[in-house]
């Protein structure tokens, strides 16, 4: 078992490699090192959660030694005990944690998937609407055994979501499932019809939202790209209204001057992990560009999931005032429409892989 000095000797080789631009330009080996890099913070983070059980537990033994004050030292006994029942678990989770090797290259049989989300046409109800679909595919993601993970995401004053990108992939529960067999037929423009809270006159509104579903690019080969191809910029996150977030240059935009291509990613407080979020996304779009004919047999191109964001574009509504939600590809309808943004999008799924098995 490696000693903790070990570990961080091992973690800030890891920092150092992911700095390289070779490294960079090789997808493969920048997941399998940033998987890597992953793992380790987890065995730092309960290895330092064990030092301070401990040290709370050596505390009370001694303040238990003493036996100077009765209701202090019966607090002390009582917390010992519960600490030392936290110190089984961590130390069980850390044996587990050991005993998982170093990621290694994965094949074709890998399942994850890249989802961006965009408010189309009706301004902040769009973008309203947005974040329900947001809490309807998080929600499935959890009864499915999915882990989640935003990459991007930008909001409105009022908590709408202009767009948001997240990264699902299969978790380790008996649940999980392949992510993108699932989530491809989510690819299009979504409609939505209901009154909203500003509207006075109790007249429904219709807006559009756009979702489009990229595979990761190891699920059907590597992607290599130059360094001097890439252009890496850091800036200050901003929230809604244009606020700044923090004072560091933790936001990453990188630019792929051969096809123009810009990503952004500003969500997490730390540079390096807005850097590989923006890589992730960068990988999938350009991979998706280069194999686009084998895409399109799965699940057709990014540009027709998209479309243009117009309302007659769509694969499906969803009707508050009824209580409705219309596929329009299998021209059937579900009710309980509250339930569906939950996550309870089963139904639905089953019948479009039913009808377009190949799609």
């Amino acid at each position: 078992m490696l000693t903790r000095q070990e570990i961080e000797k091992e973690y800030q080789a890891i920092l150092s490699q992911l700095s390289d631009p070779e490294v960079v330009s090789n997808w493969e080996k920048f997941e399998n090192l940033t998987e890597n890099k992953n793992r380790l913070e987890k065995l730092l983070e309960k290895i330092s959660a064990l030092e301070d059980f401990e040290k709370q537990i050596a505390e009370n033994e001694t303040i238990i030694s003493a036996g100077e004050d009765f209701d202090l030292t019966t607090l002390a006994k009582e917390e010992t005990q519960a600490l030392r029942e936290k110190t089984r678990t961590l130390k069980v989770e850390l044996e587990n944690l050991f005993g998982e090797s170093a990621p290694v290259k994965k094949g074709k049989s890998s399942t994850a998937a890249i989802v961006e989300i965009r408010a189309g046409v009706g301004g902040e109800e769009a973008a309203l609407f947005a974040q329900d679909l947001f809490r309807m595919y998080s929600g499935f993601a959890r009864s499915q055994g999915w882990q989640l993970e935003t990459l991007d995401s930008s909001r409105t004053e009022l908590g709408g979501l202009k767009e948001i990108i997240f990264e699902l992939k299969s978790g380790t529960t008996s649940q999980a499932r392949d992510v993108f067999a699932k989530m491809k037929y989510e690819g299009g423009v979504h409609r939505v019809q209901r009154i909203p809270d500003t509207e006075k006159s109790g007249r429904v509104h219709t807006s559009t939202i756009t979702v489009a579903v990229l595979l990761k690019p190891k699920e059907i080969g590597g992607l290599k790209t130059n360094p001097s191809d890439l252009k890496i910029d850091f800036f200050n996150a901003s929230g809604p209204g244009g606020q700044n977030v923090n004072k560091r240059k933790t936001a990453v935009r990188i630019v792929h001057l051969p096809s123009g291509m810009t990503v952004t990613s500003r969500t997490e407080r730390n540079q390096m992990q807005n850097k590989e979020n923006a890589l992730a996304i960068l990988a999938a779009r350009l991979l998706e560009h280069e194999v686009s004919e084998e895409e399109r047999k799965v699940s057709g191109t990014r540009r027709s999931q998209i479309g243009r964001g117009k309302r007659a574009e769509k694969i499906r509504t969803y009707n508050f005032p009824q209580d409705r939600i219309t596929d329009h590809r299998v021209k059937k309808s579900w009710h309980n429409l509250e339930g569906v943004l939950e996550g309870k999008l089963d139904s639905v799924i089953d019948e479009l892989q039913k009808e377009y098995p190949e799609y």
